[in-house]
């Protein structure tokens, strides 16, 4: 308050400086009291109307805002200035990287998955579910296969399938041949064979795989490669209807698309070698990741911004039709910014 009088003095006294040379100083300020002081008063009210009304404008305006969001769907967030492009802050306040959430989503160095393949590449090429000049011919323009790849291509002993994001599309088609070729209920009896869609052979999973020897349907649920008991069949018809994928609504019970068929053909072999419900689904969503990177990291993304990291999310609720199916994802998107490219993945063709 000294302060502010000690301005105005300073200010009024230059003033009534001017105005005494312009009067001849013959007179005293108009302004100023019986003392000869000036009406500090009149400085100091108007300053003081000035800030009740600034408060009063103040209280108006968060009422306003308050009865707006009340009225309306209205999220107010308030990000931490200067935070880095590319985080995300969690619940607890703890920033996360896109880096660092991609890589507990598709570690750099792969993931083995508890499924052996054993001969099963051979033995598809040798039955004509794989022409092996056209599968080398499709992967020269891409850089060409590599050793291990060959390995699972044309080897007799191979062990557990390891999926990394150079392999992922090389697993991906593999698992799609074995899929489509191997006899299962679910190719037979499911909504693949429904009047309404004119055929089985009407569909990507099917008319899409151009790398067999001739027509694809000829080896459509043929070969009894793997045999499931009645009990294995139950576990995947189970859960097949429970995973989803990001490129369509359907769940991998109606395995219309290369996805969906390599899925289906990877959830046969697990049941087959002994897989349990939960160790099935915690593979299935390894392998959707590596088909399906930036979705994933994308979820994982919406996951880690409510505090759950990746590691710590059900399996089988991420790959359900809240999360995975393509509708699903779309919601995600509305509540996270979707990661940058992650390369890999591929789409719904060789």
């Amino acid at each position: 308050m000294k302060e502010l009088i000690k301005k105005g003095k300073r200010i009024t006294g230059k003033v009534r400086g001017k105005i005494g040379k312009n009067r001849g100083n013959s007179a005293p300020h108009e302004h100023e009291n019986e003392n000869g002081d000036e009406r500090k008063g009149v400085s100091l009210g108007r300053n003081t109307i000035d800030s009740k009304n600034l408060w009063m404008w103040i209280a108006i305006i968060l009422a306003g805002t308050l009865i707006f969001t009340q009225l309306f769907e209205v999220k107010i967030e308030i990000r931490q200035r200067g935070a880095q492009e590319g985080t995300e802050q969690t619940t607890s306040g703890t920033a996360v990287s896109d880096k660092e959430i991609a890589n507990a989503v598709i570690p750099g160095s792969g993931v083995v998955l508890p499924v052996r393949w054993g001969d099963l590449g051979e033995k598809m090429v040798k039955n004509g579910i794989i022409d092996s000049v056209a599968f080398e011919k499709l992967y020269a323009t891409r850089g060409g296969l590599s050793d291990g790849s060959k390995q699972l291509l044309y080897g007799k002993n191979n062990g557990n399938l390891k999926i990394d994001t150079q392999n992922s599309g090389v697993v991906l088609n593999l698992l799609w041949a074995f899929g489509l070729s191997n006899k299962n209920a679910i190719l037979e009896n499911g909504p693949m064979q429904d009047p309404k869609y004119g055929g089985a052979g009407r569909f990507a999973s099917t008319g899409g795989w151009t790398l067999a020897k001739g027509n694809a349907m000829n080896y459509y649920s043929k070969y009894a490669f793997v045999s499931l008991t009645p009990e294995q069949q139950a576990l995947v018809e189970k859960v097949s209807r429970n995973i989803y994928r990001p490129c369509c609504g359907n769940s991998v019970y109606f395995p219309d698309c290369n996805h969906g068929m390599a899925m289906l053909g990877l959830l046969e072999l697990l049941a087959s070698q002994g897989a349990n419900e939960t160790q099935m689904y915690a593979t299935a969503l390894k392998a959707n990741s590596y088909w399906f990177p930036s979705t994933y990291v994308t979820i994982a993304k919406y996951f880690a911004k409510r505090g759950v990291a990746w590691n710590d999310v059900d399996p089988k609720e991420a790959l359900g039709s809240l999360y995975s199916s393509a509708s699903g994802y779309k919601q995600v998107l509305s509540e996270v910014e979707p990661v940058k490219s992650q390369g890999g993945g591929g789409g719904c063709g060789a």
